[in-house]
């Protein structure tokens, strides 16, 4: 097999990582731009609010059945009932990777209208973006609301850390990929990245998963007498895990090239060359019969030279004159 053949071997593993990159891109790329579709919808985490903004009165009727909650004298509960704040209330919130964009819903289309300033180690904190100033809220549930939202700020940096290294790893390995169509060396160097690539990416997806799962639990628990309802993209979580299986199988095409596909020319059979006409072969003599060569050489040494009634052969028979 040469080059040619080599280069058709580590198609598909260079192909797989590079639509794991793509995948990565537009994990990134989730909330970013408030004027494309794709990007829109590619988010971790959704707080719907309209039906809060809609109806506080209903929300104020689901509090009052909570048998838990005795006491509606809370910060919480002011601060969203305050007609000010509540009317900066956006009918939607949704999460990225970087940050987070709010809008309103009309007639069943929601209308992104302003998208925050990117942030390294980003997380949605209600409190600050509902501007609800220093509200606690110690009198509702505090100790879920407390410890999710600071469980979900320490994981986000360990979330984003894992994403931004595998993606640098992926491109590493696009580069080192290169150097695998010359030697299974190279095939051997690039199975190694993409192993690492994969632990990181694999790592971030699960995190980025679990975090948002139990941060809309949560928000469920907390918020659903206000209306306040939460959930996660699909798209997200379809492109999240895309990612990961195609590093995952990507690093098994890499392997079985370091181990197959060596990319040298396969040995030249040997052919038989046709002798050409009319050129000498010795062939064994008929007095012979089916002795070897070495038999044949001794029986020659032992026929008569010529001069001594020969016909000047040494391996021809006596020939008999007449007296």
């Amino acid at each position: 097999m040469g080059k040619l053949g080599r280069f058709a071997c580590i198609f598909t593993p260079m192909a797989l990582t590079l639509a794991s990159l793509i995948c990565l891109g537009l994990v990134f790329s989730g909330q970013l731009n408030k004027n494309m579709a794709l990007q829109r919808d590619l988010y971790f985490f959704k707080a719907d609010t309209s039906e809060f903004q809609a109806n506080p009165d209903q929300i104020i009727d689901e509090v009052k059945k909570l048998p838990l909650n005795e006491n509606l004298d809370n910060e919480l509960l002011k601060a969203l009932q305050d007609p000010k704040k509540a009317s900066e209330l956006k009918d939607f919130y949704t999460v990225g990777l970087w940050n987070y964009c709010e809008g309103t819903i009309k007639d069943g289309v929601e209308t992104v209208d302003f998208c925050s300033e990117r942030k390294a180690n980003f997380w949605f904190n209600p409190l600050d973006v509902w501007k609800l100033g220093d509200a606690q809220t110690g009198a509702l549930y505090p100790e879920k609301m407390q410890k999710g939202l600071d469980a979900y700020k320490k994981a986000v940096k360990w979330m984003v850390a894992a994403y931004v290294i595998a993606l640098c790893l992926t491109a590493a390995e696009i580069v080192v990929g290169i150097l695998a169509i010359f030697s299974r060396w190279g095939s051997l160097v690039t199975t190694v990245v993409s192993t690492a690539q994969t632990i990181f990416i694999m790592g971030a997806a699960v995190s980025s998963t679990a975090i948002y799962t139990t941060l809309q639990g949560v928000f469920h628990t907390v918020l659903d007498p206000y209306k306040i309802k939460p959930s996660q993209s699909t798209k997200m979580l379809s492109v999240v895990w895309l990612a990961v299986a195609f590093s995952i199988a990507s690093g098994f095409f890499w392997l079985a090239s370091a181990c197959c596909c060596s990319g040298r020319a396969a040995a030249q059979k040997k052919v038989s060359v046709e002798k050409t006409p009319y050129t000498y072969e010795r062939v064994a003599s008929p007095y012979l019969g089916h002795r070897d060569a070495q038999q044949g050489h001794q029986l020659g040494s032992m026929a008569p030279s010529k001069g001594h009634g020969t016909s000047g052969h040494a391996f021809e028979p006596f020939r008999h004159t007449a007296v």
